[in-house]
This record gives C-alpha cells, structure tokens and sequence, in this order.
C-alpha cells in the first residue's frame, strides 16, 4: 500500500500496524495465538530493519476483533514483552485489514 512499514524521528521508531502476514505477503490463517506469533515477526523486522528492537518498544497498541481473545493474545503478547514491559492500549475493532485477528503498532527507541 501507499505506506511504510515505519518510521524514525529524532530517535523514536513508529511502525505501522502490523497484521498477520508473511513477508511474502501470505495472510496466515488460524486462532488468534497464530495470528499474534506471525504479527510479532513482523514486528521484530522492522524493529530491526529500524536499529531498535522489542526490548527498545516504549509503547504498543493492540488492535483486536474480538475482545473475548484477550486472554490469549495476552499470552503471546507476554511470550515477547515478559521482562521489559512497554505501556499498552488495547482496542476492540468491527474489521482489520484481510479480515486479521489482531493487527499491532509500536514505537520504539533507536539505538
């Protein structure tokens, strides 16, 4: 689309919503818990790809379908932030892009 994957200002890494796709850009069916591990794989790279990283993110918000599902994006979500915990929102929204589960934003520091 007509958009970056994210970017810098004065040290700061904002990245755009992050849905379930491969980097091939194959949408990646299945329950929430699979949806949110490919969406942290994307987020990793462009953390990456920005010189920041998941230890670095200050902020997250979380976009979900379904808020019935928290408890199980909260487990995933844990799985990559369970020492450095960033400050979050969580939003319950009618439609994601490609009908995803949960889409992800960050902003991080760049090092």
């Amino acid at each position: 689309g007509p958009y970056s994957q994210g970017v810098v200002v004065n040290n700061l890494f904002y990245s755009s919503g992050q849905i379930p796709l491969t980097p091939e850009g194959v949408m990646v069916e299945g329950d929430i818990k699979v949806q949110a591990h490919q969406v942290f794989n994307n987020i990793k790279a462009v953390l990456e790809a920005a010189g920041a990283s998941l230890e670095t993110v200050v902020k997250a918000t979380v976009f979900i379908k379904n808020m019935d599902e928290f408890a199980q994006l909260n487990e995933v979500y844990g799985e990559y932030f369970n020492g450095h915990k960033p400050a979050r929102s969580t939003v319950e929204v009618a439609r994601l892009p490609k009908d995803a589960l949960v889409e992800i934003e960050v902003i991080a520091l760049v090092k």
